[in-house]
């Protein structure tokens, strides 16, 4: 997740040690905000029990925090360049310390929701530094290694996520329930946070742009229109003003865009460089990881919800039962940028979209034949399958969609990517209110609580299958082979750089 003045520098000598301690700090950064993501989701419903959590406010501690990470992405990065990455990643691990904190002492709903937005915010403002502070304190024939660390870090943040989340939550220490969750963040990101002030080297970008103040709120206001009444519609009944917000969602999108072109004429500083959009595989890689993150968001929480509440699992047989779909996800990721792009290109991410939604497809059918009494280790095949689908889309995805970006805009372009896919996983958890609750009525007795929920997650399943047919179609407007960028090659990689190099503070 990079800024939009992302910029590379020949680092400090190989004999400064500090580099290495500065890198396992960043890396547990952004392992604690990619655990952080997947560990509330297998928590969600003993949330939801004992806090009394409406289905709304369930959605929106999932939601918020991708919606909150999301609109200040491209802002945090941006206040890196201009104020220091050092400074803003400890700002950022300090402020998602604290808010992991407030989200493990919530005394109601309320104040989980309004934590959990406080934390996606920090997170903003913590995870484009990381990659940023990477470029600054590693010399270039060093960076392949660092991020061949990185990859592995992704992997063993999406395998323990949910694992650890359920062991916390089964394990209910000192009869917290599910709070441990948000409160091991606080020994790791104080440490993060004291480590950090003195492994850090300081670096700012020397021509920052300025912030784009007026493009943030019209970004955040849009979306808080279209996902506010999707959210809380269902329950409201569908009232005519949520119909009004969401197509009032869409003009403010429009002045958004009008905005933005008058913004890049008068200061050449806009939030988003609209020109990017001229560029037809950008625009369709943009299209794809929105449409992406749609489906993620809708699954995951879908997911869970149907094996701890429709099928009366504990936490920790749905986490162990989501072990397969984590392992097929990093052998395949591994396996499509190392040996079958280069091969084959765009015709491996269109091959993952088809896997994957055959591999929903046969959850589906499963599903429907076994019922209730489906077993975990039935669920490992169509898992398996979709897991090693998403492994062949999500490793050379960026790539492909930054192969043909100018690369004077390939940070902001990067950046974008990154903010694209967010929206569309907050879009996702949104829309779960209506193709996943929308089929589970309002008043169910015991017994009617799992078959209801094995319909909806059924339901839900056809969504996401349909979604993965569109990102097949929008996948042909790739190009046919992406670049692959090495770092420390011969040239510089399209995704994280610009021709200037930036200052180092002492």
């Amino acid at each position: 997740m990079t800024s939009t003045e992302q910029t590379l520098t020949p680092g400090p000598a190989p004999a400064d040690r500090r580099r290495w301690f500065a890198l396992a700090i960043v890396m547990t950064a952004a392992f604690m905000d990619l655990v952080d993501v997947t560990i509330v989701n297998i928590a969600i419903p003993s949330i939801q029990r004992s806090a009394h959590a409406s289905v709304s406010q369930i959605q929106w501690i999932t939601a918020g925090y991708a919606l909150a990470f999301a609109a200040a992405l491209i802002t945090g990065g941006r206040l890196g360049d201009i104020h220091g990455r050092r400074r803003l990643f400890l700002i950022g691990i300090g402020g998602f310390t604290l808010a992991s904190a407030l989200c493990g002492f919530a005394v109601n709903p309320e104040m989980l929701v309004a934590s959990r937005i406080l934390q996606g915010g920090m997170a903003a403002m913590m995870v484009p530094q990381v990659l940023s502070i990477v470029h600054a304190t590693f010399p270039a024939h060093e960076r392949g290694k660092v991020f061949g660390l990185f990859g592995a870090i992704v992997g063993l943040g999406a395998v323990s996520g949910p694992l650890l989340g359920a062991l916390l939550t089964e394990w209910n220490l000192f009869g917290l329930e599910w709070r441990p969750i948000f409160l091991i963040n606080l020994p790791v990101g104080i440490a993060a946070f004291l480590l950090g002030r003195r492994f850090i080297t300081e670096s700012k970008a020397p021509k920052a742009l300025k912030l784009d103040l007026v493009g943030v709120a019209l970004v955040s206001l849009g979306l808080l229109m279209l996902l506010y009444p999707l959210t809380r519609g269902r329950e409201l009944g569908w009232p005519l003003w949520g119909y009004l917000c969401m197509a009032g969602a869409l003009v403010v999108f429009a002045a958004l865009v009008s905005y933005e072109k008058r913004k890049a004429a008068r200061d050449g500083s806009p939030l988003i460089e609209l020109s990017l959009f001229r560029v037809k595989s950008f625009a369709a890689g943009i299209a794809v990881q929105t449409v992406f993150g749609v489906a993620l968001g809708i699954f995951f929480l879908v997911w869970t919800l149907y094996m701890q509440i429709g099928l009366g699992w504990s936490p920790l047989r749905a986490g162990l039962t989501g072990v397969p779909f984590s392992i097929a996800v990093s052998v395949a990721a591994g396996m499509s940028v190392q040996k079958l792009v280069p091969r084959f290109g765009r015709k491996v991410l269109q091959a993952g979209a088809l896997v994957m939604g055959v591999g929903v497809l046969l959850y589906l059918w499963e599903a429907h034949r076994y019922g209730l009494a489906i077993a975990s280790w039935q669920m490992a095949l169509p898992l398996v399958v979709m897991g090693a689908g998403m492994g062949l889309i999500v490793a050379p995805l960026t790539d492909a969609v930054l192969s043909e970006v100018p690369r004077e805009h390939a940070g902001s372009a990067s950046g974008l990517i990154n903010t694209v896919q967010q929206m569309g996983n907050a879009l996702g958890l949104g829309l779960v209110s209506v193709v996943f609750f929308g089929e589970i009525g309002d008043r169910l007795t015991a017994a009617q609580v799992g078959p209801a929920f094995v319909h909806a997650f059924q339901h839900a399943l056809w969504w996401v299958a349909g979604i993965m047919g569109a990102i097949f179609l929008l996948m042909s407007a790739l190009p046919k082979r992406p670049a692959q960028h090495v770092e420390g090659a011969g040239d510089e990689p399209a995704a994280s750089v610009t021709d200037r190099e930036p200052e180092l503070v002492a």
